[in-house]
């Protein structure tokens, strides 16, 4: 038996389990394929640096204790009785394989992912929240604590509502968790490339809990893109229909503004019946679409 607060195999497990069965990972209702691909799991401190550099970037987002203190006011806890547990959820061969053939519009793999992949990824938080707490552990999943904003609504859902407003950015970044996390780094159109690729959704939670730190392989936050790392690629910014993507990185209002105003309403009247905030062009047909670039990986010598 692993230990639920010292052992990360406990969470890893937890996590590994529930996608596994087909009635928590499906497509779409009645389906049987499956919407997600083989998690990857990994841990970070409470206290790592990256949480605090966040928010001194960005005014007003969460630390990993700020979102603690919220779901536990009375708490004595520090940062460093904290973890972060992350995951990264997979795009399947299928769903890609379908993207990859699209220029200006998602395919209708991806909307489902979009659409009913997210409602898993949220049962996923509810579900490791409730099995920590069985535990009787301390733990939320900060994304579920900001209404409103329960799937990483800041950068890979363009027209989600925060509780700041339309387009505001969230209080709790899952990229920014995942990174931390040794899940991979940020590439030109701000998705995490993991090395499973960077067509992956994202997820964590915080909970009090001593697991040990995943090593993060990698020194800064643009280690795995080929553009920031040998000044080439850019294949991502040739995919984006909306020429939100440049040299600059990714311009989140001409991102959010085509979903709005192409994207969703495609997927309402052409392919499931009502709208979804879906795109993903960026994430497929690209070198790091499912793995890190083979130039970039741990142990190459770049």
């Amino acid at each position: 038996m692993y230990s639920a607060a010292d052992d990360p195999r406990f969470f890893e497990a937890l996590v590994h389990g529930y996608l596994a069965n087909p009635r928590h990972n499906s497509i779409e209702p009645g389906s049987s394929e499956p919407a997600w691909d083989t998690p990857l799991v990994g841990f970070a401190r409470g206290d790592d640096p990256v949480f605090v550099a966040l928010r001194e970037r960005e005014p007003g987002r969460w630390t990993p204790l700020d979102a603690f203190r919220l779901a536990f006011p009375d708490t004595d806890a520090t940062a460093a009785d904290l973890a972060v547990a992350a995951w990264a959820l997979p795009q399947t061969l299928a769903t890609r394989q379908e993207a990859r053939k699209r220029r200006e519009l998602p395919g209708r793999r991806w909307a489902l992912a979009r659409h009913f992949g997210g409602e898993i990824n949220e049962a996923l938080r509810r579900h490791a929240v409730e099995m920590l707490r069985s535990e009787d552990m301390q733990a939320c999943a900060p994304a579920l604590l900001e209404r409103g904003n329960a799937d990483e609504a800041e950068d890979a859902a363009p027209g989600a509502v925060s509780a700041a407003g339309p387009g505001a950015p969230s209080r709790w970044s899952e990229r920014e968790a995942a990174y931390a996390s040794g899940l991979g780094t940020f590439g030109l159109c701000d998705a995490l490339i993991t090395p499973s690729g960077k067509a992956v959704r994202l997820g964590s939670i915080v909970a009090r809990a001593s697991w040990p730190t995943t090593p993060r392989p990698y020194k800064g936050r643009h280690d795995w893109c080929l553009f920031f790392a040998l000044g080439k690629c850019s294949a991502c910014a040739r995919r984006c229909p909306a020429g939100a993507i440049t040299d600059a990185g990714r311009d989140k209002s001409k991102c959010r503004a085509y979903v709005r105003d192409v994207t969703a309403p495609f997927v309402s009247t052409e392919l499931l019946g009502f709208p979804v905030d879906a795109c993903g062009l960026c994430q497929t047909a690209v070198p790091c679409e499912k793995s890190i670039p083979a130039a970039l990986r741990p142990g190459r010598g770049v």
